[in-house]
């Protein structure tokens, strides 16, 4: 199902990106601290019928997405840690870091590319242990600081830099990365290919970065053992490997959201690209893995339970475009598994020592009403669609999600306008 990526460490800009085009329908970007969620509304379904579907796609910010030192050697942490990078780079990178951290992003600039500069000539050694997790991390701040002054196609180019980098590493023989250095090229293409998409490259160019990032990660895991035959899964070219990731048990170096950050971003690629079987199958990997509890626990934990709800109301998204009569069934009940699921979660010991990832619940929550309200609508059963878009009204008030309050007032008016025209057929009819 994974296709192999394309020869080469990585695919350069041959031209400026362009600037994200506005959305063909109404968006709400919903800003958060390790996931960026977006409601959207959509008047096309399967059935042709007018109902509205509030999807909530899964953007991981480049905390996540990239890993930005904070996973490996704690840059931000400058005060304590700079004695382990080598005295060159040391004080440039101390004064660009500490420099965006006043928002001073030009001064920052200018000490983190002279960092950037000198690290690249300097022996590969003197970085000493996981060099190119040091040496990685400073173009993913440079790159961070290119992005935020709104110049993504130097930051573009910064990240393809660092993978290259580590890819030729890869490659030679008598270099072995560590899992975590091998972890950090996933995040770099996952990143290129979350921009290629939002800065609208080809298809084909977040294809092949998100593809080797996938398959990058099913690599590492099998090299680090406890990998489980289950399906067919292709793991790179030439190369069956089966794997069924939620049974995989994760190195020390591994977090979860590290291997579904990837998965769940390519299987939003392939639902918008009309393939939804490869689509259901990643994001079928991704509720798996998410659920999974980690070893000595007997649930997943809160934060990871509200990512999987999320990715469940996605996959009924893409249940709903199937064949009828089949599709709003499987839909629907996909939408009521992300119910359950978080209804659950509201009332685990740990909902209450994270409000960040309760929030996501929350408004996950607010979609899946919406979009059982819309199954509900498209199934002609009108009375119980205008209960749950009541109910998304009023969950919205409640948790200030102002595009849900008025896409459910939007969809109340229009089941109101069916119920009383097919009152009048009725009565035509007698």
């Amino acid at each position: 199902m994974l296709r192999a990526a394309k020869n080469g460490s990585t695919t350069r800009l041959s031209r400026s990106i362009a600037r994200p085009r506005p959305p063909k329908v109404p968006r709400l970007t919903i800003p958060h601290a390790q996931w960026s969620k977006s409601y959207a509304t959509s008047s096309e379904s399967s059935t042709g019928s007018p109902g509205l579907r509030m999807r909530v796609s899964t953007l991981f910010t480049i905390l996540l997405g990239v890993g930005i030192a904070a996973t490996s050697y704690g840059i931000y942490d400058f005060y304590a840690t700079f004695t382990m990078w080598p005295k060159e780079v040391r004080e440039d990178l101390r004064a660009g870091i500490k420099a965006k951290h006043q928002g001073e992003l030009d001064l920052s600039e200018r000490y983190l590319r002279r960092a950037w500069q000198t690290a690249r000539e300097l022996p590969i050694t003197a970085f000493s242990q996981e060099p190119y997790l040091k040496l990685s991390g400073i173009a993913i701040v440079l790159a961070e600081v290119l992005e935020s002054t709104n110049r993504p196609e130097q930051a573009y180019e910064t990240y393809s830099t660092a993978l290259a980098l580590l890819r030729a590493a890869e490659a030679q023989p008598q270099t072995q990365l560590s899992g975590r250095e091998r972890m950090r090229t996933v995040a770099l293409a996952h990143k290129l290919g979350e921009m290629a998409e939002v800065y609208q490259r080809e298809p084909e160019e977040v294809e092949h970065f998100l593809t080797f990032a996938v398959e990058e990660a099913l690599r590492m895991l099998k090299d680090a053992g406890g990998v489980d035959v289950k399906g067919k899964q292709k793991a790179g070219a030439g190369e069956d490997a089966t794997v069924m990731l939620a049974e995989l048990e994760m190195p020390w170096w591994v977090r979860k959201v590290d291997v579904a950050a990837p998965l769940e971003a390519l299987g939003r690629f392939y639902a918008r690209e009309n393939k939804p079987q490869y689509a259901t199958t990643l994001y079928l990997q991704t509720v798996g893995l998410l659920m999974q509890p980690s070893p000595g626990e007997k649930e997943a934990n809160v934060e990871d339970r509200c990512r999987a709800a999320q990715v469940m109301n996605n996959l009924s998204d893409i249940m709903s475009r199937g064949p009828p009569p089949s599709n709003i069934h499987n839909a629907e009940a996909w939408a009521r598994k992300a119910q359950d699921v978080i209804e659950k979660t509201r009332t685990m010991s740990g909902a209450r020592r994270n409000p960040e990832a309760m929030m996501l619940c929350e408004q996950t929550y607010a979609a899946v009403l919406f979009n059982l309200g819309a199954l509900l609508e498209m199934s002609g059963q009108l009375e119980d669609a205008k209960k749950s878009f009541e109910e998304t009204v009023a969950h919205s008030k409640k948790i200030g999600l102002r595009t849900g309050l008025m896409e459910a007032r939007a969809a109340l008016r229009r089941v109101e306008r069916a119920q009383t025209r097919t009152g009048r057929e009725s009565r035509s009819t007698t």
